[in-house]
């Protein structure tokens, strides 16, 4: 493995301004099972270990069973999930792999009845945001 970049010494505004997006996040009052179903979702989408590992010992920490927590990699073949949770995973998933086929009329119209307006517009900033950070880890090689 190569050397790469540390982008928070060579580029700090940019790691800053992430920041400031995540002060929002931390803000908002959806609730932390959401959130962290979200991060561990995206990050093993996009393989990132740095993300996955810290992610999950946050989830547990917080209070999220263990089994729901692995079962987060086959959510939908899972009955741990409720509507909801299926819900914003689902979003979660489409919006991670946005290249393949967008966000389809039928993920988006089921997170928006779960969740409401408000609801939906931050689970959406929590799930460009995770993907903005497993991007930031996976692309400099970052370690857990």
């Amino acid at each position: 493995m190569s050397k790469r970049i540390v982008i928070a010494q060579v580029q700090p505004q940019a790691l800053n301004a992430m920041m400031g997006i995540e002060h929002y996040l931390a803000e908002i009052d959806l609730a932390f099972e959401l959130k962290e179903l979200i991060k561990m979702r995206a990050s093993i989408i996009n393989n990132c270990a740095y993300c996955i590992d810290m992610h999950s010992k946050a989830a547990l920490e917080g209070g999220i069973e263990t089994n729901k927590l692995f079962a987060v990699a086959a959510w939908r073949e899972s009955p741990l999930f409720n509507e909801t949770e299926q819900a914003v995973l689902a979003l979660t998933d489409q919006m991670t792999l946005v290249a393949d086929q967008g966000v389809c009329d039928r993920t988006y119209q089921a997170a928006a009845q779960a969740l409401g307006e408000k609801q939906l517009a931050q689970v959406m900033m929590q799930i460009i945001m995770i993907n903005a950070w497993t991007r930031f880890a996976v692309a400099t090689q970052m370690q857990h």
